[in-house]
């Protein structure tokens, strides 16, 4: 799952509909993972750090196996629980109390029981004492440690915790005492944004190089936020391989609702966004209003054209790469900070130029402009283009300043204090103005800039 992990990896297991998504929502304290009633919602392993124990752990909601339906995508979901399995250190075999014991569940407990890994068997759904007695059912999965649980109502998972606690190999000990304090750095976080089928996934996993994420020909195939962990270059990375966001009156169910809320939440959490655009169809309507979210965001930006390989062609290749970069910068011209890639996740071609492109932004990002600088610069632009009256009165700048933001983001916007007159005589189209002058000094690639304007009395600055 992560080699990198400082903390042990524990995967929750289990067929479709048995609480999976609830007891990784319970153990982590907040709701990533989609909750619904029906069955094979979570085709793909989502992370997150659970801190409610001893000490941390990153906890992994898997596919359900055998899912109903989607026939295609049961392989491969079998694959990635598969993939949990080998690569975790502590399995949670949850199981449904109230449906009792099923052939899947016995078939599980055989591949687990084969991986030689330690096992807790969670008995599911136990929502009162009374509910006790439907644990026997499952003692012959012949498994030593058991805990009876109610994800839903919170019943039984502090006992849950402390079993885990137990199980966590003394390898990560050290790892304990170093996790949380201010010296740890932590991975840059990517959101892969964009409307359902345009290569998201097929983009992670052409970066990482492994069937991570589930790809289909199916359009929204990834309903929730899947957190996929990567080094590169001694640098870590938080991928965040969200769902296709589509036009909500195009929603065919309630979990479509639920997956585009989770793909705003996404944007939010994301230290940088990356949209995908897919060249056959062009920048569409969605994708302003993706784009849209991540300005309103106000985070940092790269727009990606994927499926370079099917329109590629035979001569003229950099011309037609500058022509599809202009066109799509003026379909998303409210994203104009944003450098634009084009590649293909298929065949993996300019997909390392991402990381290049990575690197410029968040070089851009250390860059601290010099007070007398900045306020030369901007002098110079409201001399050479005043703002207008309004009302009777100007807006007048008494001096700027660059903030430092927060020391603990790797990457930020740009933000800069305007001490002021009057606030209000500041103007859009004259923000837009400031804007395009500091970037024609320092392009600062990426990255959006914040204007703050603050009022400062005329007589305080004489």
């Amino acid at each position: 799952m992560n080699g990198t992990n400082k903390s042990p990896n524990v995967a929750i297991v289990g067929q479709p509909n048995v609480g999976k998504s609830a007891l990784f929502n319970r153990l982590i304290g907040r709701r990533i993972a989609i909750v619904h009633d029906q069955p094979g919602i979570t085709r793909d392993r989502i992370s997150a750090v659970c801190t409610r124990g001893t000490q941390p752990f990153v906890v992994w909601d898997t596919g359900g196996v055998a899912g109903v339906g989607e026939s295609k995508l049961t392989t491969q979901v079998r694959r990635a629980v598969e993939g949990a399995i080998r690569e975790s250190d502590i399995l949670l075999f949850i199981v449904d109390a109230k449906h009792g014991l099923s052939p899947v569940d016995q078939e599980l407990a055989r591949m687990l029981r084969k991986s030689r890994k330690p096992v807790v068997l969670v008995i599911n759904k136990i929502d009162n004492d009374k509910q006790e007695n439907l644990v026997a059912d499952f003692a012959s999965l012949g498994f030593s440690r058991s805990q009876s649980v109610s994800a839903e109502h919170n019943r039984g998972i502090s006992e849950l915790l402390r079993a885990i606690d137990q199980l966590v190999p003394l390898s990560f000990a050290s790892a304990e005492i170093k996790y949380g304090t201010s010296h740890i750095k932590h991975p840059l976080a990517i959101a892969i944004i964009g409307r359902p089928n345009v290569g998201k996934s097929s983009l992670i996993n052409s970066i990482v190089r492994s069937e991570r994420a589930i790809v289909s020909e199916l359009p929204g195939t990834t309903r929730d936020a899947v957190d996929i962990s990567y080094q590169r270059d001694g640098q870590e990375f938080l991928f965040i391989d969200t769902a296709g966001i589509r036009r909500r009156s195009k929603h065919s169910s309630s979990v479509e609702v639920f997956s585009v809320m989770r793909a705003e939440r996404s944007i939010r959490r994301a230290d940088l966004c990356v949209l995908i655009v897919d060249l056959t169809m062009g920048v569409t309507a969605q994708h302003k209003r993706i784009a849209g979210l991540i300005q309103k965001a106000r985070k940092p930006a790269i727009v990606v054209l994927n499926k370079w390989d099917l329109i590629k062609p035979k001569r003229k290749e950099k011309q037609t790469m500058a022509q599809l970069v202009d066109e799509t910068r003026a379909r998303i011209f409210f994203l104009d900070y944003a450098p634009a890639l084009i590649a293909s996740a298929l065949t993996g071609e300019n997909i390392g130029k991402l990381f290049t492109l990575i690197e410029h932004v968040r070089r851009a990002a250390q860059q601290h402009v010099g007070t007398g600088v900045l306020n030369r610069l901007l002098r110079a632009a409201f001399a050479a283009n005043p703002p207008a009256i309004i009302s009777g009165h100007r807006l007048k700048l008494f001096y700027a300043v660059q903030t430092s933001g927060n020391q603990d983001r790797q990457l930020q916007p740009l933000e800069f204090v305007l001490f002021v007159n009057d606030p209000r005589l500041f103007s859009e189209a004259y923000r837009r103005y400031l804007e395009a002058r500091i970037r024609k000094a320092q392009a600062y690639p990426g990255l959006p800039i914040i204007l703050r304007l603050r009022p400062r009395s005329e007589t305080r600055e004489k």
